[in-house]
């Protein structure tokens, strides 16, 4: 009787050799953990959509970077909800925008160890909802340029380590490196949210934020699902503007698209796991369908495999609470 040779099982038989042979480590180091800061609240208000994550009081969001850091985590991104709107979205770029008051209060509270991250849109500002400046019905890419300018410096005064554009305009990241080192912000980072696609995965994101399109779609600037080699030429257009990170969102139905983007780019990648794929877990999981611990491992260290070298997610902070008992598994 013949008998394999190769017997992959042999590293697979003990826990020890399992964690020996492992290819794919995750760390708390390689998340980001995005978080809402709402200027008209006093509490924070729970966002149904997605348990377990809030829009934020400037104080109750000092209180959860606090405790975030406790728990490990090093890095935060902030999305800011104005209490008035406008058509040109001039809370975003306002010194005493929601955004720049948390960046600055967190400078102060944390000191410079904590990485301060922005997001650069307009579409959490803009009484219409699109992330630009809307000329005759339509996103004019280049007056929306001049705009992301000035909310990049205003975000690097306040304290941003990080400026993240995010809308999806032609020439973003070469305006804003521009407008940055004009300031004397040359030290200042961009994560560019380079290949950003037109998903049904943002769903939460819109109900947390208020960013809901008031009429049309962003089907005209965010990225066609279907397209990967755009994704590639988009992500080497940013790096050649100036980008020191390039982000793919959303991520788990896009792992192709991350690996493709980390084989092409020399600059670190990023991937988005997004409010629609972290409200899935969380429905399967309060139904009782799935082990939340364990999906949630296998999720985050999906998307390292693919290729990105830090996550975004709403689940960072349950992530750095288990991440040294899943480095232990077996």
């Amino acid at each position: 009787m013949s008998y394999p040779v190769q017997r992959p099982r042999r590293l697979r038989a003990r826990p020890g050799l399992r964690r020996l042979a492992r290819e794919t480590q995750l760390g708390v180091e390689d998340l980001v953990y995005p978080l809402f800061v709402r200027e008209d609240v006093d509490e924070p208000e729970p966002i149904d959509a997605m348990p377990g994550q809030f829009q934020h009081s400037m104080d109750s969001l000092v209180r959860e970077v606090e405790s975030s850091l406790r728990a490990g985590l090093q890095s935060f991104i902030l999305f800011g909800i104005p209490a008035r709107k406008d058509r040109e979205g001039s809370q975003a770029w306002d010194e005493r925008g929601v955004v720049q008051r948390s960046l600055t209060r967190l400078r102060e509270s944390f000191g410079p160890d904590v990485v301060l991250m922005a997001d650069l849109c307009l579409c959490e500002y803009t009484d219409h909802g699109h992330c630009g400046i809307v000329e005759d019905g339509a996103v004019d890419n280049d007056a929306t340029l001049e705009v992301y300018r000035r909310i990049a410096v205003s975000q690097a005064q306040a304290g941003a380590d990080v400026i993240g554009p995010s809308g999806m305009m032609d020439g973003q990241v070469g305006a804003i490196r521009s407008a940055l080192d004009g300031a004397g912000f040359q030290d200042r980072a961009i994560l560019a949210y380079a290949a950003k696609y037109a998903s049904a995965f943002y769903g939460p994101f819109r109900e947390a934020a208020g960013s809901a399109p008031q009429f049309g779609d962003r089907r005209g600037y965010q990225m066609d699902p279907a397209n990967l080699r755009e994704a590639v030429r988009e992500a080497r257009l940013d790096v050649a503007e100036g980008a020191d990170v390039v982000m793919v969102k959303p991520a788990l139905a896009y792992l192709d698209v991350i690996r493709g983007v980390a084989q092409s780019c020399e600059v670190p990648v990023a991937a988005y796991n997004v409010s629609g794929e972290y409200a899935m877990v969380k429905a399967a999981a309060a139904n009782g369908w799935v082990d939340e611990r364990r999906v949630l491992r296998e999720v985050l260290l999906g998307i390292r495999r693919a290729g990105a070298q830090m996550i975004l997610t709403y689940h960072a902070k349950e992530a750095a609470a288990q991440i040294p008992c899943w480095n232990e598994l077996g």
